[in-house]
């Protein structure tokens, strides 16, 4: 009995794959000569972030040295696009498929920002969540911490934070910063000399903080905040010019 049951379990299967392995070849012989007539772009922004908008994509997959509109899809190299739109800083994932209307729909994911890069000698750069350096944008600022000082070359030159051990320490201190509700709120920029060290300036108060190196992120953060809870009410928000 139980051996029956699996025969005709596995029966069933084979008839399913074979059913969807036909689906799939019938919908590819219908896609075989549609001609893209439109494109069709999904932006997916959760966080709002408008530095490249659905004109910007598809003007980027009309100018990626293929015809688009008019050209049958069996001629587009859709991975060629793919590739292309994931080159943009400022895009995280890019996929492309098609449908039987004709539409050419590209679904787009773009980068979160987390911090500011202010150079001295251009014009800056942000830096998303995941380390990369974005272009700023002429029509769009993001509200983020500032990251200012001699250093910022080197973040600039590098292109992406993760990839080496400075750039990690910076994305650790911005994240910490930006989990938590108070430091968000307080700090607003952080300057960094030639060698990487920190200083800190808030938002409210007028102390200047000397963090220094970019190490035991999380003690320190706790070592002012005792300062700013125990210390500035009792002595006077005015008393002290620097904090180190």
């Amino acid at each position: 009995m139980k051996l029956k049951l699996a025969i005709r379990t596995e029966i069933k299967v084979v008839v399913a794959i074979f059913g969807l392995l036909a689906l799939i070849a019938f919908t590819d012989k219908k896609r075989e000569g549609i001609v893209c007539k439109d494109i069709a772009v999904r932006l997916e922004n959760e966080h709002e972030n408008h530095f490249v908008d659905e004109a910007d994509i598809v003007y980027r997959i009309e100018k990626s040295g293929q015809q688009i509109r008019g050209a049958s899809f069996d001629e587009i190299n859709l991975r060629l696009i793919e590739n292309k739109l994931r080159q943009e800083k400022h895009v995280r994932r890019a996929d492309l498929y098609t449908d039987l209307k004709g539409n050419l729909i590209a679904t787009v994911e773009l980068r979160r920002p987390i911090a500011r890069l202010v150079s001295e000698s251009g014009p800056g750069a942000y830096v998303s969540e995941e380390g990369i350096v974005m272009p700023v944008s002429e029509r769009y600022t993001s509200r983020v911490v500032l990251v200012s000082g001699a250093y910022v070359r080197t973040l600039l030159a590098k292109g992406d934070l993760s990839k080496f051990d400075e750039g990690k320490a910076l994305l650790e201190m911005i994240n910490f910063i930006n989990d938590d509700r108070f430091w968000r709120a307080q700090v607003a920029q952080i300057d960094l000399d030639e060698q990487g060290r920190a200083r800190i300036y808030p938002q409210v108060t007028s102390q200047v903080v000397e963090f220094g190196p970019m190490q035991n992120i999380e003690e320190k953060f706790n070592k002012l905040m005792v300062f700013y809870k125990d210390i500035l009410p009792q002595k006077g928000w005015t008393r002290y010019s620097r904090v180190n």
